[in-house]
């Protein structure tokens, strides 16, 4: 009889441990990857030109922005995506892309860690 309650005890503790072990699991699963922002079409950066594109056009190229605000007295609208992990290196694209009051780009910054990108739009690494 003390033997039979023994091992029910025993298997017990180990269903909750093997039920704590996978909650776990699940919950670092879960957390061990975030993503902020939107992805884009990295391939339409080619086609902004300073001076020429204007705030539609980006707009159709790229959609709503997911930012938007003011540099140095221009507006601006930001796009980005940004993927951070546990288990790797993060991968990040960003475009700001700065307009006059006209609504025509000034300016335009594009960054990436994605290797591909630097073929994509031209630029060398």
């Amino acid at each position: 009889m003390k033997g039979l309650r023994k091992q029910m005890r025993i298997r017990k503790q180990i269903a909750s441990a093997c039920f704590l072990l996978t909650l776990a699991a699940t919950i670092i699963g879960l957390a061990g990857c975030v993503t902020i922002g939107r992805e884009f079409p990295v391939e339409a950066v080619s086609k902004i030109q300073k001076g020429k594109t204007t705030r539609a056009e980006i707009d159709l190229l790229f959609g709503t922005p997911w930012r938007t605000g003011i540099d140095d007295g221009m507006k601006t609208w930001t796009y980005a995506h940004y993927r951070y992990s546990l288990l790797g290196s993060p991968k990040t694209r960003d475009l700001i892309v700065r307009f006059n009051d006209q609504g025509v780009v000034v300016s335009y910054t594009f960054n990436s860690t994605y290797a591909e990108d630097a073929t994509t739009i031209g630029a060398r690494p």
